[in-house]
């Protein structure tokens, strides 16, 4: 791959990418790649190969990759706490847990009010302790990406759980299918992508934002960005305030002023991506059956 992995629609995009730098194919052999997470002590990158019920280990350092764990509930994404503790959404658990440093594993949410979740799908945390996650059908659908079942809460929420108490509580309930979320670099926004026109015409296929209050409420929701290829899924910040969410034609940057201004074209339709390397300017990328990566003249926003 070359210079051709670049597609420049605003000048402003020149300076998030060498021409020189291509885009690695890393590793391929899965069915759905997602959720990838980095840990910069071990210099090595987890990810989730949904329907294959298994989670992969990419090493930095010999380009190795190796079996995490399997069976892995399905998980899908993943992401890592202010303790360098890995938190994992899993369709078919229909959970979210923690990897404790000792390797067990710490239930974080399965239930709201009694009644099941439907598959946890993006989770973040943010700095106080909370833990933000979605939770569409897709894990419930079929026993493509996790075990067939009926919603028990009859919608598709956006969810917070107290870093203290573990209280859990919806904080949007107007998604029809709510996929990735992103803080802003202050905290004092969340993104939060609506992935249903993906698969259905003329439904949300953008990102929306809301401001965030120090309780924890949601309050806004406007519309950030609409998505010209597909829809979106997953999105991380780089320490600039651009956002680069993956898309089904690659990733796409988008600047604080919701302007699309440039594109990392992928081969694959894309699922996820995560800032990585010594320095959080190598880009990796989940995309259908493959593991991407290309470094980067940015530095993604550092989380803990």
């Amino acid at each position: 791959m070359s210079a051709t992995d670049y597609e420049v629609l605003d000048p402003r995009f020149r300076d998030c990418f060498n021409r020189t730098a291509s885009v690695e194919r890393l590793w391929t052999g899965g069915r759905w790649t997602e959720g990838p997470a980095y840990f910069p002590a071990a210099r090595h990158l987890l990810f989730s190969d949904i329907p294959n019920n298994r989670m992969l280990r990419f090493d930095e350092c010999d380009g190795s990759v190796s079996v995490f764990r399997q069976p892995s509930n399905y998980a899908n994404g993943n992401t890592i706490d202010r303790q360098g503790r890995l938190i994992t959404c899993e369709h078919g658990g229909r959970r979210v847990v923690r990897t404790e440093r000792d390797g067990r594993m710490t239930l974080i949410a399965d239930h709201y009010k009694g009644k099941r979740l439907n598959s946890p799908n993006d989770v973040v945390v943010r700095s106080d302790g909370s833990i933000w996650f979605t939770d569409p059908p897709y894990g419930i659908l079929s026993d493509y990406e996790g075990h067939k079942a009926e919603s028990e809460l009859g919608g598709n929420y956006v969810f917070r759980v107290d870093g203290t108490t573990g209280e859990i509580r919806i904080v949007a309930d107007d998604f029809i299918r709510p996929n990735g979320l992103a803080f802003s670099p202050d905290e004092r926004r969340l993104y939060i992508v609506d992935s249903a026109g993906g698969r259905t015409p003329d439904l949300p296929k953008h990102i929306r934002v809301f401001d965030v209050a120090a309780d924890g409420t949601l309050s806004g929701g406007s519309e950030f960005a609409d998505c010209t290829a597909g829809r979106f899924d997953g999105m991380r910040f780089d320490d600039a305030g651009r956002l680069w969410a993956a898309t089904d034609d690659g990733v796409h940057c988008i600047d604080a002023d919701g302007a699309l201004i440039g594109k990392i074209l992928i081969p694959e339709i894309c699922s996820n991506v995560v800032f990585g390397g010594p320095k959080r300017n190598y880009l990796f990328i989940c995309a259908t059956a493959s593991l991407y990566g290309v470094l980067l003249p940015v530095n993604g926003l550092k989380t803990f």
